[in-house]
């Protein structure tokens, strides 16, 4: 490469030289390059943004004196739950009106409207920048389509919002209300199986259980004591007994008169111990006023046959005292043990009647816990949901005169003035850049790259000799003319792309 090492300071003047003689080549190509620039920034499609701010406000004052009466339908992911609402099919049809997109003649079809919505939705921004704000931001290639669009949206937006608070709080009272029916009525069936089965089992009623429970040691305590009065009895009677059998019988002669009222006296005394601690309906008080009334009979009877007979002697015989008050206390004894036994059985039987009345409660007791429990879960979970229901009818009224979280535009839209991003005054200036840039750089290419030898330096360097003398260009009058028109030319060229540039930035200003 003869150029490869060529100073700056020589390359300068070559450039220039190069330059003049191509000047015509190289207005060309910056002109083709800048009037290629300004034609892509006139044709490329202007895009106007508008922007609005939603403000979310959650609390208030009625939103503070209602707090644990009534639920507030509150959102977390602000932006995904606006990106939900607007790119719905009602919303975007609406949008499509706003637009004028369905205005035009013919309407556009199903096909054409779908991809149209998909453009809307690509040239959608959502954002949240703040948790109480949601930002919307809709760019179009008319500024009066932008503001209209971004106007609506938030309109459609804010509308959705406080209709769907109001749908949601109304479904939640709906369906608590119909679970209140349903637990109501679920409620009132276990009620009517708990008193069926009540009404059938007497015994499966609330303290049977602990009433059996104290009956039954009653019971066991009269049977020990009955059991225990029992063995006292017979002590004493075979004690007396024994007594009986070392005493003599016959002392004198004695009368049966004398005999009877001396067992009368001895069930008066009966009768008044007795009377002491029981009542006359007493077992044993009514049967010692049989047995007296037995021997009052007898000794009347007695006196009638002694009145008959006066001197005769009824048997003859006469007992001891102490023998004859043995004999009574022994009857006494046996009484006693008899009467004794009888409350022993019958307590015993009570008893037994009892423990089987236990073990039928105890077998019905299952089932009873099972219809309580059943009634008592119902019960819990209706009063739980009539509380639930108030709360959510709150709620509800609190939606529908929006009293709740409620939506307010902070910033509203505004007709976009300029459009944003790429604009004409961009490509223009990248096109004017540009085409200085790259003919120059063309050209330094095809002087740096070139292995024609231009300078008696590069010569002297290359060869390795001196040089002596150049020959410098003579310029013919011919070659003259050429070289004026070539850069009259070059000028004109320049002064097309000028004149291009001031109409379209006059046109611009004009709009």
């Amino acid at each position: 490469m003869a150029l490869a090492m060529v100073p700056m300071a020589e390359l300068v003047p070559i450039l220039s030289s190069e330059a003049r003689r191509h000047d015509r080549t190289l207005g060309i190509l910056f002109a083709l390059i800048a009037l290629l620039a300004l034609l892509v920034g006139v044709l490329w499609p202007r895009k106007y943004e508008a922007s609005t701010t939603i403000l979310v406000q959650e609390s208030n004052i009625v939103t503070g004196l209602m707090e644990g009466r009534a639920v507030a339908t509150g959102v977390t992911d602000r932006a995904s739950i606006a990106r939900e609402v607007i790119f719905s099919r009602k919303v975007m049809d609406d949008i499509l009106a706003t637009g004028g997109w369905m205005a035009q003649r013919p309407p556009p079809s199903a096909v054409e409207q779908d991809r149209l919505i998909e453009s809307i939705e690509g040239r959608t921004r959502i954002a949240s920048p703040r948790d109480n704000l949601i930002q919307i931001t809709y760019s179009d290639s008319t500024p009066e389509r932008a503001f209209k669009v971004t106007q609506r949206l938030a309109e459609l937006f804010i509308r959705e919002s406080i209709a769907t608070k109001e749908r949601e709080s109304r479904n939640a009272f709906d369906f608590i209300d119909s679970q209140v029916e349903a637990y109501r009525q679920k409620l009132a069936s276990a009620e009517d199986k708990l008193k069926a089965y009540r009404d059938a089992n007497p015994d499966a009623r609330p303290g049977s259980e602990t009433d059996a429970n104290t009956r039954i040691g009653q019971l066991r305590t009269q049977v020990e004591q009955s059991r225990m009065e029992v063995m006292e009895q017979h002590s004493k009677e075979a004690e007396l007994a024994t007594q009986l059998s070392g005493e003599s019988e016959i002392t004198m002669v004695q009368t049966r008169a004398g005999q009877i009222e001396a067992q009368l006296a001895e069930l008066q005394g009966q009768l008044d111990r007795l009377r002491l601690n029981y009542t006359d309906d007493y077992p044993d008080v009514v049967r010692i006023r049989h047995q007296m009334q037995d021997l009052k009979d007898a000794l009347a009877r007695a006196d009638q046959e002694h009145a008959a007979t006066p001197t005769a002697l009824d048997s003859g015989i006469h007992f001891s005292p102490v023998y004859q008050e043995l004999r009574s206390k022994l009857g006494e004894a046996r009484r006693n043990a008899a009467a004794a036994a009888a409350r022993m059985n019958a307590s015993e039987r009570l008893l037994d009647a009892e423990l089987q009345r236990s073990s039928r409660i105890a077998g019905l007791a299952n089932t009873l816990a099972e219809l309580t429990r059943d009634y008592e879960v119902n019960r819990d979970i209706y009063q739980d949901l009539l509380k639930r229901r108030e709360n959510a009818r709150v709620s509800m009224s609190l939606d529908a005169e929006q009293r709740g979280p409620t939506f307010r535009i902070q910033e509203p839209a505004i007709m976009p003035l300029r459009p944003s991003g790429l604009r004409l005054t961009h490509f223009a200036v990248a096109g004017l850049m540009l085409g200085l840039a790259l003919p120059l750089g063309v050209l330094f290419g095809y002087v740096r790259f070139d292995p024609r030898v231009r300078s008696a330096a590069q010569v002297e360097r290359v060869a390795g000799v001196p040089v002596l003398a150049t020959v410098p260009y003579y310029a013919t009058p011919r070659d003259r003319r050429r070289r004026s028109a070539r850069t009259l030319q070059f000028v004109l060229i320049v002064a097309v792309v000028v004149a291009a540039y001031a109409l379209t930035y006059l046109f611009q200003l004009k709009g």
